[in-house]
């Protein structure tokens, strides 16, 4: 599904990624974890189209396409969904509007069509209740007002309308308590599907005791040093990142 051959970026003349691997297959679930400024977030923006990075070297192939010619309208469209590490607030537009508009928009650019208000009303009805979100928060301006942990049920909810088939989840978990990370962590887990891929960015191996990845891997430096199973985060855990710095580049195999 996703492709990353050697990829490079930088902004404002700084290299940020330096040569960068990974291969995401549909089903499987990555979580990819590293110190601050290892270039995790930069990583997510570059593959959801930020322009203000410049890709200096490298291939990205997404379900075939070479994603890095798209622009972030058309990565939306060929499925590729991104949540914000920090998500904005849009006064004056509700939930309502936002996600009926975006899903219809979707439809359209694959030739489908477009669903009523009182169609979507029914579709969005249904998950709202596979995520446990409260049907008040469609009548709401998009994410106005919301406390943190709201904001990002609210990014969840926009991820099981949109159906994407890759989602790449910033630092969901920044900001959240016990509770409301379990609540976000079981609305994922219902979504994901044997059709979608997964990319979790995250500091602390907390969050991956409720979504379980297939694969971890520790990015520094711009780069991935390291992959494993689930137990490279207890590792990362217990012995933090110090220990993985002057190690040598592990090939991405999956």
């Amino acid at each position: 599904m996703l492709d990353i051959k050697d990829l490079y970026c930088s902004i404002e003349g700084k290299a940020i990624l330096k040569g960068l691997k990974l291969k995401v297959k549909a089903g499987e679930i990555h979580a990819i974890m590293g110190p601050n400024g290892a270039g995790k977030s930069t990583l997510a923006k570059v593959l959801a189209g930020h322009p203000a990075y410049t890709i200096t070297r490298g291939e990205v192939t997404f379900k075939g396409q070479n994603l890095l010619e798209l622009e972030p309208e058309e990565r939306a469209h060929a499925g590729l969904f991104m949540s914000f590490q920090y998500p904005v607030e849009i006064p004056g537009v509700s939930n309502f509007l936002f996600l009926h508009t975006a899903y219809n928009v979707n439809r359209k650019a694959r030739g489908e069509k477009e669903l009523t208000a009182e169609e979507f009303a029914k579709y969005l009805n249904e998950k709202m209740a596979l995520v446990d979100i409260k049907t008040e928060f469609k009548d709401r301006n998009l994410n106005e007002g919301f406390s943190g942990g709201e904001k990002k049920r609210n990014e969840i909810l926009q991820l099981a309308v949109l159906q994407p088939s890759l989602a790449i989840l910033d630092e969901t978990d920044s900001g959240l308590d016990i509770d409301a990370m379990r609540v976000v962590a079981s609305g994922v887990n219902h979504i994901m599907n044997k059709e979608m891929g997964l990319i979790l960015i995250t500091h602390y191996q907390r969050l991956l005791d409720y979504i379980k990845p297939d694969f971890v891997h520790v990015m520094i430096d711009g780069k991935i040093v390291q992959s494993g199973g689930p137990e490279m985060a207890l590792q990362l855990e217990e012995k933090g990142y110090d220990w993985l710095e002057k190690s040598p580049d592990a090939e991405v195999v999956k």
